[in-house]
């Protein structure tokens, strides 16, 4: 009987609401804003409806209510009724917003909900702003908030798909006219479905509105955040919300704090890595073997293999039991340092265990450390290995192989290992062709290297960032730095963005030539598309300064280096010692000199020749001393055995016995070699005296 008495009363108020179009909105709807130019665009509903249609809203309103009464959970056809799905057909946009208003007013807001999840299941009523409107703004009449909330998240999630996302935002923010104040779950939505779209600018945007209007972040909203940031690799977007995040007293869950450590990782920060690991610890994070095992591959990849197994027995004593990708990234950080031995007694210490075994990637990671080191006939034992422990080798441990063999050479073994690769279904990708390019290129035959690209192309595969690589290399070893710029702006046409690698390939071919103005532009152009100068590439710079004569601006570049974190190594510091030495700057090629050896780096011959030679041309053989006797016993051997040598050449034979005395307190076994050519060097200028002094000194050294 009740439920009689509610459908009467739901058909009264169906029947007067429908005459009058008024439930409570005052004669007024909302009206998209392509239909209006008002601020908050409203508009008088349309005159009254046919008969025909009010049939249509009489029988949905009694087909909700029938199915809602029965607390069925969604709308079924029975032969007695009208399906829905086919009033569907019939049901205009106008006379929704008229049903889902009247059942609001008459039924209540849980019957009205009902029927507007079935309504939005099609195009016509899903994407129609003003239904979302009318449904939110009359659940707020029967101060449902809540509900009208959820209705506002559906509008800004199906709007989100068309584009339309922009518009729905605004209406969420407008509808706090309406009495609906901004909530936190509806903010997430709205920059949640931004992040979706790919618009991390846009979600920034819609946080900013609505926490003006009194919407405020919660730990979601900065999940949300920090998580588009990641997949957009915007390190410094990323580190602050993590840190607003963390001055809230908010805590990442264990998923996304190991994608904030995998984006630190993969830019090469893991200090602040290991930074936030340990904050998030310290607020309440439970780590588990994932986020140890993210930091530990972090930690190979920067080469501080020693440091990854200290964090591998904290996880340990923690009671987490490293898995198999725990030990494949240890292995291959071991490899890459060149601990290829230690890696593998590790790697058999997973082959012996119950546990875990190794897999393709843990065979990949070892069969790589071998062919690093050329010893490809253990690589090919674990390739046999491998298919005896029924796994299949994957693209990447057949490119890996190939690259081994080719780096020696064995070209005829790396084409038979691309044909097994194809008979076992796994077809050569880009990286394959591109290290059999390389390869051939490196044995110098051109023809066939460029015969494989064409088979490459035609096969349907793209020319990447590492082919064009190869080929300008190429290019530039030919010292054709024409056509290698040929090829590199081809593939800027092509849109594959340059790395710095090879700007430093391009810089490098031109500071060999001295074409100092295209170095420059380079390097500029690198910098302003946000690539970090490398160690090698201001190396290149200074090298071509020096060559061109200009040591100012090598000097410079120089003191650049810090800029991007980049520290000098002795071939750096040689470049420029012999830049500042030609132009006799000796005592700026001292004071560089000094740095260097301060550092604990060792001088090449080159550098040690050079300003102790630049010296003694000086006629200043103390300063020459003095650099020279920095130098450990059998560097100072091997250098003042040369210098003696050239300063003889140069007939200084005056300047080069001081040297050679020197030497014989030193070393009694003097090199035959260099007494030759100081002997030679004083009958030609008539120093007999000496050369019997010497011989002298040496006849007593061996008795």
């Amino acid at each position: 009987m009740h439920r009689i008495s509610n459908e009467r009363k739901l058909f009264n108020g169906v029947r007067n609401t429908y005459i009058n179009i008024s439930f409570k909105h005052r004669n007024i709807s909302y009206v998209s804003n392509e239909e209006t130019d008002g601020d908050w665009p409203y508009r008088k509903p349309p005159p009254p409806s046919p008969s025909s249609s009010k049939s249509v809203v009489r029988t949905v309103c009694s087909l909700v209510c029938q199915s809602y009464y029965q607390q069925q959970t969604h709308f079924k056809s029975t032969p007695d009724h009208l399906s829905l799905s086919i009033t569907s057909d019939y049901l205009m946009t106008e006379e929704a917003i008229t049903v889902v208003a009247s059942l609001a007013d008459e039924a209540g807001s849980m019957v009205a909900l009902s029927f507007f999840y079935w309504a939005i299941g099609f195009d016509k009523f899903k994407y129609f702003m003003r239904f979302y409107v009318v449904a939110a703004m009359s659940m707020i009449e029967n101060s449902n908030t809540e509900i009208a909330h959820e209705v506002m998240r559906c509008m800004v999630r199906n709007l989100g798909e068309i584009g339309r996302l922009n518009e729905a935002v605004n209406m969420v923010i407008e509808m706090r006219n309406q009495g609906l104040e901004m909530s936190t779950q509806t903010l997430n939505c709205c920059v949640g479905v931004a992040a979706e779209r790919g618009s991390v600018e846009l979600a920034r945007k819609v946080l900013d509105e609505m926490c003006e209007r009194g919407a405020f972040p919660d730990s979601c909203t900065f999940k949300i955040l920090i998580t588009s940031y990641c997949r957009t690799s915007e390190i410094s977007e990323v580190d602050k919300w993590l840190c607003a995040m963390l001055d809230k007293g908010y805590v990442l869950d264990n998923a996304t704090c190991t994608l904030v450590l995998s984006a630190f990782c993969d830019k090469g920060h893991v200090n602040r890595a290991l930074w936030f690991f340990y904050k998030m610890i310290g607020m309440g994070l439970k780590p588990n073997v994932i986020n140890f095992t993210t930091l530990i591959h972090g930690l190979c990849k920067k080469g501080r293999v020693k440091q990854a197994f200290e964090l591998l027995e904290e996880m340990v004593r923690k009671g987490w039991k490293p898995n198999v990708y725990t030990h494949t990234v240890l292995i291959d950080g071991m490899c890459k340092k060149g601990w290829t031995d230690k890696a593998f007694r590790l790697f058999l210490k997973l082959v012996r265990s119950e546990s875990y075994k190794p897999n393709v990637f843990t065979y990949t990671a070892m069969i790589s450390g071998y062919c690093k080191e050329g010893k490809m006939s253990r690589a090919e034992m674990l390739l046999t290995r491998m298919h005896e422990q029924g796994l299949v080798p994957n693209e990447d441990t057949y490119t890996t192989l190939i690259s081994g063999h080719c780096k020696i050479g064995n070209l005829t073994r790396a084409y038979e290992l691309m044909d097994q690769m194809r008979n076992e279904g796994a077809a050569p990708n880009m990286c394959t062709y591109n290290v059999i390019i390389d390869g051939l290129f490196r044995k110098g035959r051109i023809q066939e290297a460029y015969k494989q690209l064409d088979i490459a192309l035609e096969q349907g595969l793209q020319a990447d960032e590492v082919t064009y690589t190869i080929l300008i290399m190429e290019k530039c070893k030919q010292s054709d730095i024409k056509h290698a710029l040929v090829i590199f702006s081809k593939m800027i046409k092509l849109g594959i963005k340059p790395d710095m690698h090879l700007y430093t390939t391009l810089i490098s071919g031109f500071s060999r030539t001295k074409r100092m103005d295209e170095c420059e532009r380079l390097f500029e152009d690198a910098v302003k598309h946000g690539l970090v100068p490398t160690k090698e590439t201001y190396t290149s710079m200074i090298c071509g300064y020096c060559k061109d004569g200009k040591v100012n601006d090598a000097t410079k570049m120089f003191k650049r280096m810090s800029e991007h974190g980049c520290v000098p190594d002795s071939i750096t510091y040689g470049a420029l010692i012999s830049g500042l030495c030609k132009k006799s700057k000796l005592d700026e090629a001292r004071s560089h000199y000094d740095a260097m050896m301060d550092k604990g780096l060792s001088p090449c011959e080159v550098t040690r020749l050079t300003i102790a030679y630049e010296y003694c041309k000086a006629n200043d053989s103390v300063n020459a001393m003095k650099v020279i006797y920095r130098l450990e016993k059998k560097l100072w051997v091997r250098t003042v055995n040369t210098l003696v040598r050239k300063l003889c050449s140069e007939k200084k034979v005056d300047i080069a016995v001081l040297f050679l005395h020197k030497l014989i307190d030193k070393d009694k076994n003097l090199d035959q070699i260099t007494l030759t050519a100081f002997v030679t060097a004083c009958y030609d200028n008539n120093q007999y005296a000496i050369v019997s002094d010497i011989q002298e000194r040496l006849s007593k050294g061996i008795g």
